[in-house]
């Protein structure tokens, strides 16, 4: 039986894994960002998603300091600048976060998990 902030854990890291799938389930398989860039709904929903992965990034790390997550830091620094500084964060950033930093992330989350359990 876990106790109270494992079950925490699980349940924030379990919220990063479906945000990463939503946001995977929003693009096409063959990815074009000048496609991206012009569909609204897509980015904005995509957006969203990563707010909701810093803001439990950020609950994981107020909980468990020492969990070992590639640029967790960043991440939450990345929701932080959306909901704040919103017109400061371009589809470049956001592009390059989908295809270079969620894919790594996905991995890390999935093994912890799988540990936690």
């Amino acid at each position: 039986m876990h106790n109270r902030n494992e079950i925490d854990k699980l349940i924030w890291l379990s919220d990063i894994e479906r945000s990463i799938i939503e946001i995977y389930s929003f693009l096409p398989d063959e990815r074009n960002f000048f496609e991206f860039q012009k569909d609204l709904k897509t980015r904005k929903a995509i957006e969203r998603n990563i707010e909701i992965i810093g803001e439990a990034m950020d609950r994981l790390l107020k909980s468990f300091p020492q969990i070992e997550i590639s640029d967790s830091r960043k991440i939450v620094d990345t929701r932080n600048r959306i909901i704040h500084g919103y017109d400061s964060v371009s589809d470049d950033v956001i592009w390059l976060i989908i295809n270079r930093y969620l894919p790594v992330l996905l991995d890390e989350v999935v093994l912890l998990t799988k540990n936690s359990r």
